[in-house]
């Protein structure tokens, strides 16, 4: 008898779709600032320059979490690791969608890009976690 008697197996196809899916949101929404830069600014009243801010922050905050996933996903766990990163970054875009100015928007994007940063490498790992090497 092994240890493994208590977990359930699940499929990890639904896994797969599970990961996924946010880290293709995620990836998307790299992409979608850089086309409506100038009607956001339009909207909140800046200039393109400022609102490259939106941007910028993103990516760095990002960046910053990207690296340090590993360290967080050993810390508390992969699954609630990941779990919190969605919950940051779901947040974070419904804030992005309500920003009433231009610093709240590029508040934000940062949060959103923290909470973004460590999507691809957990879910990257999470895969190779559920389907044996042979798939």
């Amino acid at each position: 008898m092994n240890g493994d008697t208590n977990q359930t197996k699940i499929n990890p196809w639904l896994i797969a779709a599970a990961v996924i899916l946010p880290t293709f949101i995620e990836v998307l929404d790299t992409t979608v600032v850089s086309v409506a830069l100038e009607t956001i600014s339009v909207n909140l009243s800046a200039t393109v320059s400022q609102a490259t801010w939106i941007q910028t922050g993103y990516l760095i905050s990002n960046a910053i979490v990207l690296p340090a996933s590993a360290w967080f996903s050993s810390v508390f766990g992969r699954k609630r690791f990941l779990m919190v990163c969605i919950g940051i970054f779901t947040l974070a875009s419904f804030a992005c969608g309500a920003a009433p100015t231009l610093p709240f928007l590029i508040f934000a994007s940062i949060v959103q890009g923290a909470g973004g940063g460590a999507l691809q490498p957990i879910s990257q790992a999470i895969l190779m976690e559920s389907f044996p090497p042979a798939k």
